[in-house]
């Protein structure tokens, strides 16, 4: 009976207790689980720092990377390649040697100039004192007046002049030719020097060459075979119409080229559609009032 009774007596105790005991348990359970989690939690949030870290710091580097290489680039190129100073020092040497080597042209032009004036000069001289040699029978007498020593002027020409100082060509001087003729290549206007015929010359005419004014071979041959100036009309080709029309051949089918197409009646209609060949119609008036007639007489031929 008294074990009975103290059994009892534990069971209710521990009736009693259970409930303390059970909230005890699920009290400690949930701190031991809240610290857990938050040390987990810690660990998570300390590897994302840690990866975050990282990640940062590869995109920073990678950025000031290119920052460093844009700078180091270009002080390299305006350094050892663009160097402006270098450069700048460079195109004030090419000016400098440029003026000079303009100053030489300079000079060389005028120069050339210079020495074409003084060998035109010479050659005008020569030629002058040659015609003058040449022409010698003009000089005036003491009878007869010369072309060249008017009456009606104060002082005679300056050929007169000349042809005083000069001496007259001998018979055979003046049947050689002109000194003057051989440089007739040099004439602006030639394109090239004129091709004359190497044929061989036929034998003299027993006669005396005529004597006076006549002009020099070297001028008449300078005028014969001066290049050609055609005219506009001469210079156009004479297919230039022909030519012209070829150009709007492939915009034919886009003009007026289908205006022309006689209309294709359909097989539902019998009647005939479209405007008749030109020719048919004749334009002229017509006076119904002045007819006599109600109808028009058509007469044939």
């Amino acid at each position: 009976m008294l074990t009975s009774i103290i059994t009892f007596y534990i069971f209710r105790c521990l009736d009693e207790d259970r409930k303390i005991e059970y909230k005890a348990a699920v009290k400690i359970q949930s701190w031991f689980r809240g610290c857990r989690v938050r040390a987990y939690l810690r660990y998570l949030n300390k590897m994302v720092i840690f990866i975050q870290k990282w990640w940062r710091g590869y995109r920073s580097r990678r950025y000031f990377r290119k920052m460093i290489q844009k700078r180091w680039r270009g002080y390299y190129v305006r350094k050892y390649i663009h160097n402006y100073y270098a450069l700048k020092k460079y195109l004030e040497a090419i000016s400098v040697n440029n003026e000079i080597v303009r100053n030489e042209l300079q000079e060389y032009t005028e120069m050339k100039e210079n020495e074409e004036k003084r060998k035109d000069l010479e050659k005008k001289e020569k030629e002058k004192k040659y015609q003058a040699r040449k022409m010698h029978y003009l000089l005036s007498t003491e009878q007869i007046a010369g072309i060249y020593n008017s009456p009606f002027r104060k002082s005679p020409d300056p050929m007169e002049l000349l042809l005083r100082k000069s001496k007259p060509l001998s018979h055979r001087q003046q049947q050689m030719k002109s000194p003057f003729a051989y440089e007739l290549y040099d004439w602006p206007t030639c394109k090239r020097p004129p091709t004359f015929s190497t044929a061989q010359p036929l034998p003299p005419i027993g006669r005396q060459k005529p004597q006076g004014p006549f002009r020099d071979t070297a001028e008449v041959l300078r005028q014969r075979y001066k290049p050609l100036e055609p005219t506009l009309r001469v210079a156009a080709s004479i297919n230039s119409p022909l030519e012209k029309n070829v150009f709007f051949i492939p915009f034919l089918p886009f003009s007026s080229y289908h205006k022309n197409e006689k209309y294709d009646p359909s097989i539902h209609r019998s009647g005939k559609y479209g405007q008749e060949t030109y020719g048919v119609k004749h334009f002229r008036e017509v006076q119904p009032k002045k007819w006599v007639a109600d109808k028009v007489s058509h007469c044939k031929n």
